[in-house]
């Protein structure tokens, strides 16, 4: 990533977090993260998923990401709505820790997709360009690339969102990421 890039990243980061969250506070928590003031009662509160979050928000910084970790759903504007993680490079990305079969990847890619449109739809303002929004699952399973990208596919069939799915593959300490044009393209060459 050239340092263009790194600074156009930042700039959509924040501009899209603050046009979703405009009353919001923005902390700098280390190199290329940021969280919402509210997000950090959940540091306290929740240690271990703050932790685990941070450690993944890593995985995607430290290849020049921006992120922004957006307020929970009880500290929005509708407390009982579950929102997505985060911006990351100016794109709403939702984050999910997978372990075991590709029937749990297929159902919690299902529940990031929804609140990463959830929040699209509830939240961005009149006057902001179309966004698409991504899911990110840190994969801690044996499956193989060519399973998961399937898998994923399958649960994009009918689906016309923008966006892109990341997949770190623990077992192969490899990241691969697809948009989700990419990925429905699989489904109709079958």
């Amino acid at each position: 990533m050239t340092p263009e890039q790194h600074r156009q990243n930042a700039e959509k980061s924040f501009a899209l977090a603050a046009a979703l969250f405009p009353n919001e506070k923005w902390i700098h928590i280390e190199t290329n993260i940021w969280a919402a003031k509210s997000r950090l009662a959940a540091k306290f509160r929740e240690p271990d998923k703050w932790e685990r979050e941070i450690s993944q928000a890593r995985i995607l910084t430290s290849r020049g990401s921006v992120a922004y970790f957006l307020p929970e759903g009880e500290n929005c504007e509708k407390p009982n709505k579950r929102y997505p993680d985060m911006v990351l490079d100016g794109t709403i990305l939702e984050i999910k820790t997978v372990c075991g079969a590709i029937k749990t990847l297929g159902l919690e890619f299902k529940r990031g997709y929804k609140q990463g449109q959830s929040l699209l739809l509830a939240n961005l303002p009149d006057n902001f360009p179309p966004q698409g929004h991504s899911v990110f699952i840190h994969l801690i399973s044996d499956l193989n690339i060519e399973t998961v990208k399937a898998k994923i596919a399958g649960e994009l069939k009918n689906r016309m969102d923008e966006g892109s799915f990341i997949c770190f593959f623990e077992q192969l300490r490899k990241l691969h990421s697809w948009t989700y044009r990419e990925l429905r393209a699989i489904i109709r060459k079958r």
